[in-house]
């Protein structure tokens, strides 16, 4: 057991995050998202929520600051202003562990496979809200 290290972030999670190197992406998925069609390696997290993998991600994840965007999530199919309820704990939980100045880009659902395709890995949770996904761009970790 690790001391200020979430238990959710899984010995395959916390490899595939410390392979990643800046511009590199992640997508955390829910139940319902076609992950292992997708392509990239698969990290699953059977039993966790997408919202308690973002924050334990962003717990050692930085965004990156470099981009306008640096997180999407999927727009809701034929309604895609509409803004479920995950969407606003994302919102929180990135302001919570990045700071105000990101926000949650979006991206039509074909367009979030084709970017999800092209992610360093896919975390499944078991997220049975509806559009409970989510893509990060890693940041960099600045000198103190």
């Amino acid at each position: 057991m690790l001391k200020h290290f979430s238990p959710i972030l899984s010995p395959d999670l916390l490899y595939a995050l410390r392979q990643m190197g800046h511009g590199d992406e992640i997508a955390i998925v829910d139940a319902n998202f076609p992950a292992y069609s997708q392509g990239p390696r698969v990290v699953r997290l059977d039993g966790v929520d997408a919202t308690r993998t973002l924050d334990a991600v962003l717990s050692v994840m930085p965004l990156d600051d470099f981009t306008p965007e640096a997180c999407w999530r999927m727009q809701v199919v034929g309604a895609p202003d509409e803004d479920m309820p995950i969407f606003s704990e994302f919102r929180s939980i990135i302001a919570r562990r990045e700071g105000p100045q990101f926000t949650l880009g979006s991206l039509e659902r074909y367009a979030f496979y084709a970017r999800t395709a092209k992610c360093f890995a896919v975390v499944a949770t078991t997220e049975r809200r509806l559009y409970g996904n989510i893509i990060l761009k890693m940041g960099v970790v600045k000198a103190p």
